[in-house]
């Protein structure tokens, strides 16, 4: 389905991330993937990722926030592979707090991160993309910038502007074979929710009764990379199950 295409996913050392790097290698792609730092997870992932796949993988450094790192890490990542296809701009962080009591360093390390972050890698890979006359951009918000969390002012703003870019990179980008779709994951089962999948009271608010999987927002993921959705671009998917209904 990605057979010989490049990609490029930040924040991909993990989670949501990681297991997009593993769907898209699975289907034949090659990946770069970013993170903040070269962890030894992100060295896992491209070992996994190498032997069990048989597909080029490679692990880049890069603060997204920085539109100078963004911009030279995507030169770095274009001569490597030769033109990258893909785009999925998965790289973000969270800092709760209740606005009464949110620090200013707290709502901007989020926008800067979530938000920004999105903004440099379209930036810094648009003249490859255009010069390509082909790419699928996918940024992954949330359904906290549909409903509106308590203590996720930071957040949930981040998420909302990642859909407006996300409706305005389209609305530029689309005349250059160029498509940009957004993921609005609901709550996905990882380290952070564990706890979550045992409480009862809110799996009641789920229609599906159940937390997503990273393999949920994997499989949309792939779908939105592959020709299969050339004629979809400024859409925002929800993988809930159904919570913001």
């Amino acid at each position: 389905m990605l057979k010989g295409k490049n990609a490029v996913i930040t924040g991909a050392s993990r989670g949501i991330g990681r297991k997009i790097a593993e769907k898209y290698a699975s289907c034949g792609a090659n990946v770069a993937i970013l993170d903040i730092v070269i962890s030894d997870a992100a060295l896992e992932a491209k070992k996994y990722i190498e032997e069990t796949y048989n597909v080029k993988c490679e692990v880049y450094q890069c603060d997204v926030s920085s539109t100078q790192c963004a911009k030279e890490t995507a030169a770095k990542i274009t001569s490597d592979f030769d033109g990258i296809d893909i785009l999925v701009n998965n790289a973000g962080i969270t800092r709760d707090n209740l606005i009464a009591t949110m620090e200013e360093d707290e709502f901007d390390k989020v926008i800067d991160t979530n938000l920004k972050g999105a903004f440099n890698m379209i930036k810094a890979l648009s003249r490859n993309f255009i010069k390509r006359k082909y790419g699928k951009i996918i940024n992954i918000s949330s359904i906290s910038a549909l409903k509106g969390l308590a203590g996720q002012a930071n957040y949930a703003s981040s998420k909302a502007g990642i859909i407006a870019l996300t409706k305005v990179v389209a609305r530029e980008f689309g005349a250059k074979n160029i498509s940009c779709n957004a993921i609005a994951p609901g709550f996905i089962m990882t380290d952070m929710t564990k706890d979550l999948n045992s409480d009862e009271e809110f799996l009641k608010s789920i229609p599906l009764k159940r937390l997503g999987k990273t393999e949920d927002v994997a499989n949309l993921a792939a779908f939105l990379a592959s020709e299969y959705s050339d004629y979809i671009t400024g859409e925002v998917i929800r993988v809930d199950g159904g919570l913001a209904i």
